[in-house]
């Protein structure tokens, strides 16, 4: 699995900038990253596709801490701060980008909940 070898905080445009070893480099939004947090307050604890978070469309992180040689904490300002961002996890997040957010938004849309793309 590749391993990162720069990660950057993107306050302004609310990003997390990761490059990896294998020449990969993802920008994932931060409401992207809260909303596919792997806590179990998101991810649930019976499996399945977890419970939907909604309304974190202007979230910000207000800090990155890392933990041992495998991954990252990410402090949300929303008070989240539960989850452990493996590097293997923002690996798949980054290379599923395109479909995990389209079925996020699919889930947003049979919920009822209006949100802007």
């Amino acid at each position: 699995m590749p391993q990162p070898v720069e990660i950057k905080l993107r306050t302004r445009s609310r990003l997390l900038e990761v490059r990896f070893d294998d020449g990969s480099r993802f920008d994932l939004p931060f409401e992207y990253l809260r909303v596919f947090s792997p806590s179990a307050e998101v991810t649930g604890h019976s499996g399945g596709e977890g419970i939907l978070q909604t309304g974190k469309e202007n979230v910000g992180i207000s800090g990155i801490e890392p933990v041992g040689n495998y991954a990252v904490r990410l402090k949300f300002d929303d008070g989240h701060d539960t989850g452990l961002y493996s590097w293997t996890l923002l690996y798949e997040l980054g290379a599923g980008f395109d479909k995990n957010w389209a079925r996020y938004l699919g889930r947003c849309a049979e919920a009822g909940v209006s949100r802007t793309a």
